[in-house]
């Protein structure tokens, strides 16, 4: 967080504060006695996360701070420093909703096992899930088989899905971290059983006075598919075959195909259905616009699937990325303490190095405290 007090500035992206004084003893002679108060020297230093690949996608291992430039609402900037450090990674798995068609269980299970597996061995790593409530699953730790072992059988469904709970101890888990890579990973659809969208609006503004990168695995094109296709067809009466399972199992090939068929009307005419289903969609197509604003605005990677398979192969892009980070420090040219409260600057960080490509940009937004 970006705050400002009375003679002294804290800033959550971050903020050096390097005090210079002198006390001079004094002594009962008559001398001339320096009544100035002590100079207060602020230096104000922005970290942010910057990937760094070739143009075959590769991690690029040595990057020096004069391969970038730094750009803040369009004012040039030189890094100060460019550092590597193993991340601190908090995944975040749904494992509630009401509604959920393609988000199983086992389903998030695999996408973060594959996720864990993917990243490097002095990465730290730790577990949030939440359904009707949000609990921390597994505490910082480098060992993947613990990790993996919570995964497998700590892991518990719920009715409810308190994504905004969820984002909110998501944050301070991770603000406590003292790991300046801190990477946090959404495995959800971005929906709120309670409908809070205002307080998940401020959840990312308070995310956005930090440096957390934020990276999504969503659900919600899966789900809207998932919708469409009930409308379509569930509400309607089915027609129950008459027919025993093992006796069906029995049957030539052909027979047994058509038997296994579901019996299904043409059109879903339940109105009270559709309405659900029509306003879950629409949850859907809203938390799926909120992630993807909240990624593009923490310098994180979206991932949308077209299926189950694609979301879990995924996550080993989403791995790949968080490992190929560098923290990058500058100075910003327009002092943070001189900005509103509230004030959004937007940083984007450049390649001057032929065959580098660098991927950041985030918004950093400004928070006062009163004085």
């Amino acid at each position: 967080m970006i705050k400002r007090q009375t003679g002294l500035f804290v800033f959550a992206i971050t903020a050096i504060l390097v005090f210079a004084a002198s006390a001079l003893a004094q002594k009962p002679i008559p001398t001339p006695v320096d009544d100035d108060p002590p100079e207060t020297v602020f230096v104000e230093e922005i970290k942010l996360n910057v990937s760094a690949f070739d143009r075959f996608g590769e991690f690029v291992p040595k990057v020096e701070k004069e391969d970038l430039v730094v750009i803040e609402d369009g004012r040039l900037h030189q890094p100060d420093s460019i550092r590597r450090i193993p991340a601190s990674v908090l995944i975040v798995l749904d494992t509630g909703g009401e509604m959920r068609r393609v988000k199983t269980l086992n389903q998030t299970r695999m996408v973060a096992i594959k996720l864990v597996s993917s990243l490097t061995e002095e990465d730290s790593i730790a577990i949030l899930e939440y359904a009707d409530k949000p609990r921390i699953l597994k505490e910082w730790t480098s060992d993947k088989t613990q990790v993996r072992q919570a995964l497998e059988n700590q892991l518990g469904f719920g009715v409810r899905s308190l994504f905004v709970d969820a984002l909110k101890l998501a944050t301070e888990f991770l603000q406590k971290s003292d790991n300046e890579n801190r990477h946090l990973v959404l495995i959800t659809d971005g929906t709120d059983s309670l409908d809070r969208t205002g307080q998940r609006e401020e959840e990312m503004r308070r995310l956005m006075t930090t440096n957390i990168n934020v990276h999504v695995l969503s659900y919600t094109g899966l789900e809207a598919s998932a919708i469409v296709a009930k409308t379509k067809t569930a509400g309607v009466p089915a027609h129950p075959n008459p027919l025993p399972s093992e006796v069906i199992e029995g049957l030539p090939e052909a027979l047994r195909t058509v038997n296994k068929a579901p019996k299904f009307g043409a059109i879903n005419t339940d109105k009270k259905f559709l309405r659900v289903m029509k306003k879950r969609e629409q949850d859907l197509v809203e938390g799926g616009k909120f992630l993807l604003e909240l990624s593009e605005n923490t310098s994180g990677m979206y991932i949308l699937p077209d299926s189950t398979d694609e979301m879990i192969d995924k996550a080993r892009l989403i791995a790949n990325i968080i490992d190929s980070n560098y923290v990058v420090t500058y100075t910003p040219s327009r002092p943070l303490r001189e900005s509103r409260d509230g004030e959004i600057r937007t940083v984007e960080v450049s390649s001057r190095r032929t065959g580098l490509n660098v991927a950041a940009r985030r918004k950093i937004i400004v928070r006062n405290e009163p004085k």
